[in-house]
């Protein structure tokens, strides 16, 4: 067997694992990673980048499938169509792009990038089986490989989670299958009303499916709070996408082609399904790489972490989904740079005063920091408000008024603790929320400071001006 050693051994080559891998190297630490699929991880490949590619195609096509049937601003167009192999072919153009731009910064960074499935030995000792595929950016394993380390990081991701009385296969897919559809169902069934579920459904529904959600809790998107959810709970049934609230998934019939849900009231009807997206969650990706030998504290399913992002074994690293919510990739890449950083001598904790959330559904959804209900929750006595967007000159020339920006702040001193908004493209005002937390910033600041006219962004001030009490448009 060939026999390698290192200072840093990266498992997996996600957000997290290729930044901690570039920075790393940056700092002089010799690096390698193996990655057994595709650089990039779920985020790059299929999760956060497909899925927004196909999410702007279905919002460019609703629109003109809009200016068809009637338009307000005098725009008409005929017979639009969609050409869905166009389509994938495009969103995997995007994703090749960055993926060989991944690939080109490891490179030039001086990381050993090998192609092949990771299994630990012990937490100084990795093997390395080949996964049978060629790449020009990585060393190709032709024989099993033993790799020694000093430090090693597990960042392997997460895994979509499925049903056990509807496992995955035939009309049953996870996001996965979703984000290259070879054409479009007639009728999707989607179990699961958070931000996946929802985001997919609503693209597949501008796409010119006919959506049915079925989620157990009463409302959708019930990790949100109901102010946040109600515009896009608005937006699904303009869009006629049928909800089934309060009820739970039985399977699928006898035939295959529709989906049992029984309702809070025991009663039980069936959903005809062309095919039927299982967006139920995700799970930390623990099993099949000899995790279990290290004998690491959990937290759950997943693994445990200090605010370095050690485990419980010495010079053994975990970042990302690895390590259970939020499983955000920006939260991986944070945590990756840091724990490269640790390593090279710096003295770092991940203590982030705010972390942003983004629902990219229509429309998009943006939590940072405290709402007013875990401010209440936590003990803090704030203040909060709102500036609505049927209020904001920009909001109104983009047809879109629905939503608003809320702020939430110590009420003794005015310290902004957190901001929420719901809107089109909200998802472009979490810097700014980020920075004010992080800088900490009172109301003061933000209503102090000059915001461009006409923009969304000056729903911001507004809100802060309305916290104090003298809001000039609202």
């Amino acid at each position: 067997m060939n026999t390698q050693s290192t200072t840093l051994l990266v498992i997996g080559g996600g957000p997290g694992g290729y930044i901690a891998a570039i920075r790393a190297a940056q700092l002089g630490i010799a690096t390698t990673l193996i990655e057994g699929e595709q650089l990039g991880g779920t985020c790059l490949n299929i999760g956060c980048i497909p899925s927004k590619a196909l999410i702007h195609a279905a919002d460019e096509f609703e629109k003109a499938c809009h200016y068809a049937a009637d338009s307000a601003l005098g725009i008409h167009v005929q017979s639009p169509r969609i050409e869905l192999a166009q389509t994938v072919r495009w969103k995997d153009g995007i994703v090749t792009k960055l993926t060989s731009g991944v690939a080109a910064l490891l490179k030039k960074n001086g990381v050993q990038v090998i192609k092949g499935w990771a299994r630990i030995i012990d937490g100084k000792t990795v093997e390395v089986q080949q996964n049978g595929a060629e790449s020009a950016d990585a060393v190709a394993v032709s024989a099993p490989l033993r790799i020694g380390c000093q430090h090693l990081l597990l960042a392997t991701g997460s895994q979509s989670v499925a049903l056990p009385n509807m496992p995955f296969g035939g009309p049953v897919i996870s996001s996965t299958e979703a984000l290259s559809p070879s054409s479009l169902p007639r009728r999707l069934v989607v179990v699961g009303a958070g931000y996946i579920g929802l985001e997919l459904g609503i693209a597949y529904r501008k796409l010119g499916a006919e959506v049915s959600v079925v989620e157990a809790i009463d409302r959708v998107l019930p990790a949100y709070d109901e102010d946040l959810t109600k515009p896009v709970a608005a937006a699904l049934q303009r869009l006629g996408v049928k909800l089934h609230l309060g009820c739970t998934v039985q399977g699928l019939n006898a035939n295959g082609d529709a989906v049992r849900v029984r309702n809070a009231q025991g009663e039980e009807s069936e959903l005809p399904a062309d095919q039927v997206l299982v967006a139920v969650g995700r799970r930390p990706r623990t099993q099949g790489w000899g995790l279990e030998s290290l004998m690491l504290d959990m937290a759950g399913h997943a693994v445990k972490i200090d605010d370095q992002c050690r485990t419980s074994m010495r010079d053994v690293w975990a970042i990302g989904d690895l390590t259970g919510e939020p499983m955000l990739a920006h939260r991986a890449m944070a945590q990756g740079e840091m724990v490269a950083e640790i390593i090279a001598g710096k003295r770092r904790h991940f203590l982030p005063a705010a972390m942003p959330a983004v629902c990219f559904t229509d429309p998009e959804v943006v939590v940072v920091g405290q709402t007013p209900q875990s401010a209440l929750k936590a003990g803090l006595d704030c203040i909060h408000a709102l500036f609505p967007f049927a209020a904001n000159g920009r909001a109104m020339t983009i047809e879109s008024t629905d939503g608003f920006v809320r702020v939430v702040a110590r009420r003794d001193n005015h310290l902004i603790v957190g901001w929420q908004a719901v809107g089109r493209n909200v998802s472009e005002l979490s810097a700014a929320f980020c920075h004010s937390i992080e800088m900490g910033a009172l109301l003061e600041d933000v209503a102090g400071t000059i915001h461009a006219h006409p923009t969304l962004g000056e729903a911001v001030q507004e809100a802060a001006l309305r916290a104090l009490g003298h809001a000039l448009h609202v």
